[in-house]
């Protein structure tokens, strides 16, 4: 998994229709019309997130934020992640997967990793669906920063030389049970 981070904090990004969008930029935490009641799917690499929201331009995620999560926090949001496919290798059966999967409030789903062009990778990337109690921590809690990188994401979109975060593999998944899906 690819993401921006530092020994404090971790950076995810997430697109959202203006209204959400500016009021968490400029609270400096998600409110509003932000909804507890749904799940919240957040990218640590820049590139997917660009893939998915269409470089800011698809409808509902006009407005895309870089969120400084306490690194801890994310750490916790990774421990608590159960993956959207079955793993055989880390439940004993389908049951216990489909339990786990109903209780957790962190759901992992590996993707194709895109380039800048939106071409599909063989690398993949991940994001986190966050419900529950970790919603609401992410939501206000665990936040340090939330800037809306809007005007830099339309200014880099179709550019030959593209500017993007310096993103490394994230160190945590080395020890931890996560570990991306095979390829379909």
């Amino acid at each position: 998994m690819l993401a921006q981070f530092d020994d404090d904090s971790v950076v995810v990004y997430q697109a959202y229709r203006p209204a959400i969008g500016r009021f968490a930029a400029e609270h400096g935490y998600f409110g509003g019309e932000f909804s507890l009641s749904r799940m919240s799917w957040i990218k640590p690499n820049f590139l997917w997130m660009m893939y998915r929201c269409g470089w800011a331009t698809k409808e509902g995620q006009e407005v895309v934020l870089a969120i400084w999560l306490a690194r801890a926090a994310f750490d916790e949001i990774l421990s608590l992640a159960v993956p959207s496919s079955y793993w055989p290798h880390r439940y004993p059966d389908h049951d216990a997967w489909q339990r786990a999967l109903t209780h957790s409030e962190v759901r992992l789903q590996w993707d194709p990793d895109h380039g800048p062009a939106g071409q599909a990778l063989e690398r993949r990337a991940v994001q986190l669906g966050l419900r529950g109690e970790v919603l609401a921590n992410y939501s206000r809690e665990w936040v340090r920063r939330i800037e809306d990188i809007t005007p830099f994401v339309r200014e880099q979109h179709g550019r030959a030389a593209l500017e993007t975060p310096r993103e490394e593999v994230y160190p945590w998944l080395a020890s931890s049970r996560i570990e991306a899906d095979p390829m379909p």
